[in-house]
């Protein structure tokens, strides 16, 4: 089916594809899900068991000796995860949640006319229909939120561009909450450019985005290089199309939707006057009266009095040049699944269908797509391929045995050279033009065509690299030396580079601008904090550790510089502690997750539960709001309200693990409360007899108020926590 629908091309919602027939491929750490369509693929390419587990097909694993203590549930769990390891080494997952990613690539797919597959049609249709909220029918910011203008126009707009028919029973509802919303135009600023480019909106109902802001001087305070790296990207191209004013030819479908999407005839609607309208719950961060006096400027002053043709012109080409660093730096598979169906357009309407640069982005397209259970999804960003597999590999580490043992040789030797893969290996071309990072070294989040240095994501690496390379084996030989010294210098020698004027680290980059200025311009409305980069006690206790390993294996190494950065970024998690003991977490759900790196930061450096008074501070929060049977559950509320707030749902396995690993590492001494051995009990008890966790509740999240899938986490952490609290206790006999 090509972009452009026609309406007879209605599809039943009980439509499905052949699960059996799905195989995910995994080329050092690429992975795409294919559909075998012939009975000689299927034949060829069997179903793995890692396929059917990703798939919800029976796996038939057999049940394992029950387990009594903590090391039998920890040694049963890493069974059942070993299964799932690729060939490559890694392990993969969905890393789903967000709702406003699958429409973007949807809409570039629709409005490039790139031809859609049967399969693809089928399945995202499924999963947007799986995710529908059952009490309004409509779709929030993400999988587990209340629905909005944004998530409910965007995927109204791609089922309907999908072929499902309007008048369908769900579709009907859907729309009738989007009427009860007030219609599109009451969308956050986001979902109107979307709109604009399928000729669903009008531009001038846009509020700015100019391409002259990649023309400002770097010394100024609001330059675009200051911003945070997701920001920058996406804006990026959103400048560039919003300047062209591309607008799709209407074809049926979209003509049919300018009347469903909105409370009045579409001609009748004075786009003009609905820059600035927005729904109350899509509103998280309202503008600023400094980003609606910019924006008057613009829409009143600047476009219409001075922005002459040269300096269009400039600002378009200087625009687009930054698109196509970005694209040769990521061999086109980009940031993240926000700006590479932006870019891909850019390219598209630039160079044309045929361009090696549009074909490359369409093909790219697809590693951000995940088949399950539900249907097809689109993943936060192409994989967690290096975080996931360094967490798993310190998960196994923590298991008294298993780093001497020649039964797990196999998988951690294959999880090593995958990391070794994976590690980047040069710098960025163009790097000071684009702005970019120093990443010789690193690693990335997911892989290392990907290319963005993570600060965290090269600690939790270096760290698993050198505990299995200087592990002492049983066997015969120890784990090879896969990332030489010089590499790993090269890794440290980036962390080095990453600090804050504060001490603490942040993600991508170190902070480059004002956070209280730049939030001022925070255009996005539906998230907060992502105007710049934050210190992060997840990733600042990364560094820490990362560094603290590294100088007792190589003491003389820079020494001065580790010390002194190691001391800096500890005495900042000190000062983020609030004063009921806790810390705000910004990748995981939230103080519980946070909590549990903190802890481990103030225990590199001796300050533990006898010692410190901060860290029994931090113990006592974490004891008053374990639950009655034993566990945690913390609400992904709390991320957005910046308080605790309990789970509706009670205990999380996941969550229940972070506490136990985080009063583990603070040395936390119950005075015969049963603290940790209820914790640890829940966890036991959650396991199933072939050793997995069932999935719980969503547990990531990013810019308060979008929450995002880590499935792998219901294995590796509890298993970690497992294998401390055998450690601890020599192994007593729990259930």
């Amino acid at each position: 089916m090509n972009g452009s629908t026609t309406p007879h091309d209605y599809q039943s919602r009980d439509q499905r594809t052949d699960r059996t027939r799905w195989r995910l491929l995994d080329e050092r750490g690429r992975q795409r899900w294919k559909y075998l369509r012939t009975e000689e693929e299927v034949k060829e390419w069997p179903l793995s068991l890692a396929d059917r587990w990703h798939l919800g097909l029976p796996v038939d694993l057999p049940s394992l000796p029950p387990a009594k203590t903590p090391l039998d549930a920890a040694t049963n769990g890493l069974s059942f995860f070993e299964n799932l390891q690729l060939p490559p080494g890694n392990w993969a997952c969905e890393y789903g949640g967000p709702l406003f990613l699958l429409p973007g690539i949807v809409i570039a797919w629709y409005v490039t006319n790139t031809p859609i597959s049967e399969e693809y049609r089928i399945e995202i249709s499924n999963y947007l229909f799986a995710r529908q909220n059952k009490e309004d029918f409509g779709w929030g910011l993400h999988i587990e939120g209340e629905s909005s203008v944004f998530g409910t126009a965007m995927n109204y707009t791609v089922l309907r561009l999908l072929g499902q028919d309007s008048e369908d029973p769900m579709m009907i509802k859907a729309r009738s909450l989007l009427h009860k919303f007030g219609g599109a135009t009451n969308g956050p600023h986001w979902a109107k450019f979307w709109l604009s480019l399928l000729g669903l909106y009008e531009w001038e109902g846009v509020n700015p985005v100019p391409p002259e802001l990649w023309l400002l001087p770097d010394w100024m305070p609001i330059a675009p290089w200051r911003w945070w790296i997701h920001m920058r990207q996406v804006f990026l191209p959103m400048s560039y199309l919003y300047s062209k004013k591309y607008v799709h030819p209407l074809t049926p479908i979209t003509r049919s939707l300018r009347n469903e999407l909105y409370t009045q005839p579409y001609s009748s609607i004075n786009f003009f006057d609905h820059r600035n309208t927005i729904n109350p719950g899509d509103n998280y961060h309202p503008k600023t009266p400094l980003l609606n006096s910019i924006n008057w400027f613009l829409v009143n002053i600047h476009f219409p009095f001075m922005r002459i043709a040269p300096l269009k012109r400039r600002a378009e080409a200087q625009a687009y040049q930054l698109i196509q660093y970005e694209d040769e730096n990521t061999d086109f598979g980009c940031l993240a699944p926000v700006n590479a169906p932006v870019n891909t357009i850019c390219r598209y309407i630039t160079e044309g269908p045929d361009c090696d640069a549009f074909q490359r982005h369409i093909e790219r397209l697809d590693d951000f797509l995940w088949m399950k259970d539900e249907g097809l999804l689109c993943n936060g960003t192409n994989g967690v391929q290096t975080w996931d597999t360094a967490f798993a590999i310190q998960a196994a580490l923590s298991v008294p045995g298993i780093a001497e043992s020649s039964r797990w040789k196999p998988m951690l030797t294959r999880a090593l050279e995958f990391l070794e893969d994976q590690q980047i290996r040069e710098e960025c071309r163009s790097q000071v033009q684009s702005y970019r990072q120093s990443r010789k070294g690193a690693w990335a989040f997911s892989t290392r065509d990907q290319g963005y240095t993570v600060s965290d994501c090269t600690s939790e690496a270096l760290k698993s690299v050198l505990l299995l390379q200087n592990t002492n084996s049983t066997t015969e030989e120890k784990y090879p030396q896969l990332v030489s010294d010089e590499r790993a210098k090269q890794a440290v020698d980036v962390l080095l580079t990453m600090q804050n004027a504060s001490g603490g680290f942040a993600s991508y980059e170190p902070t480059r601008g004002s956070a209280w200025l730049m939030e001022q311009l925070n255009a996005a409305e539906v998230f907060g904090r992502i105007m710049v980069e934050y210190d992060y006690p997840e990733c600042t206790t990364a560094v820490v550790t990362a560094l603290s390993l590294f100088s007792k294996l190589y003491p003389d190494y820079r020494r001065h510089d580790i010390q002194s950065t190691v001391e800096r970024a500890v005495d900042w998690i000190r000062k983020d502690q609030r004063d009921d003991g806790s810390w705000y977490g910004s990748w995981g759900i939230c103080f519980t997750y946070a909590g549990m790196f903190a802890l481990e930061s103030l225990a590199s450096v001796g300050e533990t539960y006898k010692k410190s008074e901060r860290v029994r501070r931090a113990c006592g929060f974490f004891v008053d709001r374990q639950n009655g049977d034993g566990g945690w559950g913390e609400s992904y509320k709390s991320c957005e309200d910046g308080v605790w707030r309990d789970h509706p749902e009670g205990s999380q396995v996941v969550q229940t693990a972070w506490a136990v690993i985080g009063l583990l590492e603070a040395g936390y001494e119950d005075d015969g409360g049963r603290v940790m051995e209820r914790a640890v009990e829940l966890i036991m008890s959650r396991q199933q007899a072939n050793g997995e966790w069932p999935q719980e509740g969503i547990e990531g999240v990013f810019n308060k108020t979008c929450m995002i899938s880590y499935p792998n986490y219901k294995f590796i952490f509890p298993i970690k926590a497992l294998g401390m609290y055998a450690s601890r206790t020599g192994n007593m006999s729990i259930l």
